[in-house]
């Protein structure tokens, strides 16, 4: 298992800026659900004490649909959505980064598992 480090991302126009910690030693999820596919979001989940939001608490909507479990939030002036919150099935409160919007993640070194929510 890989040692967690900072990672700093956000969305297109800077609005949205927050840092996480982890290793991204696991594989990333690309779900089929009809949201994620619409979005084309590669996924990482961590705890929500791993998570800080360093700007844009203002700037971010939030869509819920269907069970209204995730929060999908989203940049009110770009339109990205760089993260999401909500509740893990055991009851904790987690963050779901799109690791495409990390500054510093390579995509091509993460290996990525097809999730398939639009079964669920």
């Amino acid at each position: 298992m890989a040692e967690a480090t900072i990672h700093k991302g956000g969305c297109h126009c800077g609005a949205v800026r927050y840092e996480v910690s982890t290793a991204l030693d696991t594989p990333v999820i690309s779900c089929n659900c009809s949201i994620c596919q619409k979005k084309g979001t590669l996924l990482s989940f961590v705890p929500a004490d791993a998570f800080k939001l360093l700007s844009g608490k203002d700037a971010v909507q939030d869509y819920q649909f269907n069970t209204r479990n995730i929060h999908h939030l989203f940049c009110k002036t770009c339109g990205v959505t760089s993260f999401a919150t909500g509740t893990a099935p055991n009851g904790t409160r987690m963050v779901a980064i799109n690791v495409r919007c990390l500054d510093d993640v390579d995509l091509k070194s993460l290996p990525v598992m097809d999730y398939d929510g639009r079964s669920m």
